[in-house]
């Protein structure tokens, strides 16, 4: 098979922004009138872009990137989870989608019934949101859980002796240990990549373009004994992310999709990056430790550029822990981006926009401006994580003025959209 890896169109088209915040975020934390309320303030705000985390069953610790299925859908976020099902619809979708049949051995009777519900009430959720200029960018875990259905029913495309993780890093000194299964890529080259192939053709069918979290993990992954008790041993194993890239494409063509290139980032791993032409992160909590935002190479047009992400702490949270150096790097940054006033969350929701980045995408928590209530996941803490929602009422028209001013004022207005429907 062919190594040649061709440069993908722009994942995420022309200058725009959005807003990070999960379904689960929601009132009511789930789909239905919320979601759609939400739509109707992205489009009064000027956003153009939707990001969510995974839509997978979650773990009993509701953390969406250790889901039951690299493949289904959650049936905890159906609004209407009695809704009648016929078996004809079930036998299409079963017909167009053949991972569900391993799916249905797994999770036990309704299954399916239950696929067919989520699809049909995800699609109208993106339907509406599409024809009102707001596009979903969805974001799929590199890696799959030890005890979801995927290693338990597929278990010759994984290694049992290392699991997956991260080694020390930012966020933790013992790195991370994450506990999910290592891809044998031997196995999954003997059949095309086919697992993968399929799984990136479901997520492009749920989205209309792709985060793929840990990006740097097609690379070489940190592979560490699976009877460890921290990630500190582990050691840098290389995998195929070209020829698997290189056989997605042959047959999909171009995907649009988002590399998640923090951490410890080599120069193979940019180099992929940039041959399948696809954008990576810059955040903006990481830029200001040595010199001014400016000054650093993620400042740059191929990103997608964040004040945070869900793992990290909340802008107001991150400003109170500066030292004096970090606090007068922020300042000559802001100075020099033309954004006056304090250091503040708003601020560096303004940095973000004015930065050269195609996207810019902010949590929702940092538009309120909330500090630690509002953090959703403290990577390395195992409960307390997944729970942040907005209170009824929250989306107020005076905040969506501000950010659409903020928004067209740094050249990313989304283009008008057909009017929404009066909800």
């Amino acid at each position: 098979m062919t190594t040649t890896v061709r440069r993908h169109h722009d994942a995420l088209g022309p200058r725009s922004s959005g807003v990070l915040l999960h379904l689960t975020s929601l009132p009511g934390r789930r789909l239905g009138p919320e979601a759609l309320r939400f739509v109707d303030w992205l489009v009064a705000a000027g956003q153009s872009w939707w990001q969510i985390l995974p839509l997978g069953p979650p773990n009993r610790l509701g953390s969406p990137y250790e889901a039951a299925s690299a493949f289904a859908g959650w049936a905890g976020l159906l609004a209407e989870p009695h809704a009648l099902v016929t078996d004809d619809e079930c036998d299409r979708f079963v017909l167009r989608h053949p991972w569900v049949a391993d799916w249905s051995r797994f999770a036990g009777p309704g299954a399916i019934a239950d696929q067919v519900r989520f699809d049909r009430e995800w699609a109208a959720l993106r339907h509406y949101a599409n024809e009102r200029g707001i596009r979903i960018l969805g974001d799929m875990p590199l890696y799959v859980a030890m005890r979801g259905a995927d290693a338990a029913l597929r278990p010759e495309l994984f290694v049992r002796r290392e699991v997956a993780g991260c080694p020390p890093d930012y966020f933790s000194e013992d790195g991370q240990l994450w506990g999910s299964p290592l891809y044998d890529w031997t196995a999954m080259r003997h059949d095309g990549y086919r697992w993968w192939i399929e799984r990136l053709r479901r997520s492009l069918e749920l989205f209309d373009a792709v985060r793929i979290d840990h990006f740097r993990g097609l690379v070489a992954c940190w592979a560490i004994p699976a009877d460890a008790r921290t990630a500190r041993h582990g050691r840098w194993r290389r995998t195929p992310g070209r020829q698997l890239m290189a056989a997605a494409h042959a047959e999909l063509g171009d995907m649009p999709l988002v590399a998640e290139d923090l951490g410890v980032i080599t120069q193979a791993v940019h180099n992929l990056r940039r041959d399948l032409g696809l954008p990576g992160m810059a955040v903006l909590q990481f830029m200001v430790d040595r010199a001014p935002v400016q000054t650093s190479r993620l400042w740059a047009e191929d990103r997608v550029i964040y004040t945070g992400t869900h793992d990290n702490a909340t802008a107001a949270q991150w400003l109170r822990t500066l030292g004096e150096p970090q606090r007068r790097h922020l300042g000559q940054s802001l100075a020099l981006a033309g954004v006056d006033g304090p250091r503040s969350p708003w601020s560096l929701v303004q940095l973000a926009h004015l930065a050269p980045a195609r996207t810019a995408i902010v949590p929702m928590q940092d538009l309120f401006g909330l500090g630690a209530q509002g953090r959703m996941n403290t990577p390395g803490r195992r409960r307390g994580n997944w729970r942040w929602q907005l209170a009824p009422g929250a989306l107020t028209d005076e905040l969506a003025a501000r950010l659409r001013e903020l928004t067209a004022a740094a050249g990313r207005l989304a283009s008008e959209p057909r009017a929404a429907s009066g909800r």
